[in-house]
């Protein structure tokens, strides 16, 4: 996947600026390489054919201090045959992981040409550094076999369950296990430049600040898996995790993505029930899955949920994206919304309901006088047609404004990717 991604970065770049482009990890080892524009040098083309640099090129390199380099440079090697070079380090959380090579025959790089290859390192920075460090979490076997857990057929599940069981990867009898599941949520552009975080960006800055979130957590065996736009992990714990260490995972992954992600987007997080069997992974998955989900859409949450707190939305939520989107303009929404832009019925109606119809409550919640509560009320009830003194109309009323709350948040879907069903 890594591969993947820095050829994208590199094929990206180098159609942009017109100029051939490598990158090679922090032992001069090349790593990825785009097409030629016709710059190359003979040094580049037994680099690209021999898949590494000459040693005198890279000697010549070191001794000009690019592994101490925390900006971009210029580099000139006094070997025939090799063109000076213009070099971005490539950097993730102060950690030297690579480098960015452009060929710079003389006419140099302009800024907005600078600040391009400047942005494609660090993505490539992000790239690999959760190569290096998220996979240490979990063996990629095990990745597929958690995918099985909650993702795959009824055959697949008993071997995922049989596998992790066997390895003892998920600890000894009486332990217990707890989902926390991350979704990534786009907020605005970065550093308000009017650049917007890419997908593939944000899933692999995901993925790393879910492991760094997870390692953060002490005493415990962890595993992650990481797919588009969502990220999860299993604490494990005999007994299962103590109370605050979801708390404390969540804080951790949410600043680790905002640093990586230069602030340009947040993260969602659910969490699931503590389970003490393997075979219950999966139960507690979906429950978190539905407790991140809410976290992403309900602005008051402040991006944390667990499952326990979903209440109406435990169901509300288990319906499809495109119907909430629907149901959100029931008619007895679009009446309120008719009688009052302002939406001060509708708000209204919500803090009462909420308040299970105690008036008291409502009115302080509201900073109104009780008899303009009452009028606020009557009007409700003329708008709509429905009596607040009646059950099921406060419950059609009651799901008619929660519905719209998840509706008015909804994002893009993560696609959980499941392991082969056959």
């Amino acid at each position: 996947m890594t591969n993947d991604v820095l050829q994208s970065l590199v094929d990206n770049l180098a159609d942009r600026l017109r100029r051939s482009v490598v990158i090679d990890d922090s032992s001069f080892r090349l790593l990825v390489a785009s097409r030629h524009f016709g710059d190359e040098d003979a040094v580049r083309i037994a680099t690209v054919m021999n898949r590494e640099v000459r040693t005198d090129v890279v000697e010549r390199i070191v001794s000009a201090g690019v592994a101490s380099w925390t900006r971009p440079g210029r580099v000139t090697v006094d070997i025939p045959g090799c063109l000076p070079r213009w070099c971005a380090p490539i950097r993730c959380r102060g950690e030297l992981l690579g480098y960015l090579w452009l060929i710079d025959a003389g006419e140099g790089l302009s800024e907005p040409e600078a600040d391009l290859a400047v942005d494609a390192a660090e993505r490539a920075g992000i790239a690999l550094y959760e190569d290096a460090h998220g996979r240490a979490v979990a063996h990629p076997r095990h990745e597929d076999a958690l995918r099985a857990l909650v993702g795959g057929s009824p055959a697949a599940h008993r071997r995922a369950v049989d596998e992790l069981s066997a390895d003892t990867v998920l600890g000894a009898p009486g332990t217990g296990f707890q989902v926390v599941v991350v979704h990534a949520v786009v907020t605005r552009d970065r550093a308000g430049s009017g650049k917007t975080t890419a997908r593939a960006d944000c899933d692999v800055a995901l993925a790393a600040a879910v492991v760094d979130g997870l390692r953060a957590v002490p005493g415990e065996r962890l595993l992650s898996v990481a797919d588009e736009g969502c990220a999860w992990g299993v604490l494990v714990a005999p007994g299962g995790p103590p109370p605050g260490r979801a708390e404390a995972f969540a804080r951790t992954t949410a600043a680790r993505f905002a640093a990586l992600t230069g602030q340009a987007a947040g993260v969602a997080v659910g969490v699931g029930p503590v389970v003490d069997r393997v075979d219950a992974i999966a139960d507690g998955f979906e429950r978190a899955q539905l407790a991140a989900r809410a976290a992403a859409v309900l602005p008051e949450r402040d991006g944390f949920v667990r499952c326990e707190e979903l209440g109406p939305y435990e169901v509300l939520l288990r319906i499809p994206r495109e119907d909430l989107k629907s149901l959100a303009r029931l008619p007895v929404m679009r009446a309120l919304d008719a009688e009052d832009s302002r939406q001060v019925l509708a708000e209204t109606l919500e803090v009462y309901l909420d308040n299970a119809g105690d008036v008291r409550r409502t009115a302080e919640a509201l900073c109104v006088h009780r008899a303009t509560l009452y009028h606020r009320l009557r009007r409700i009830e003329s708008v709509t047609g429905c009596s607040l003194q009646n059950g099921d109309d406060r419950l059609a009323l009651h799901l008619a404004v929660k519905i719209r709350a998840l509706a008015g948040g909804l994002h893009p879907s993560p696609r959980h990717r499941g392991a082969d069903t056959s």
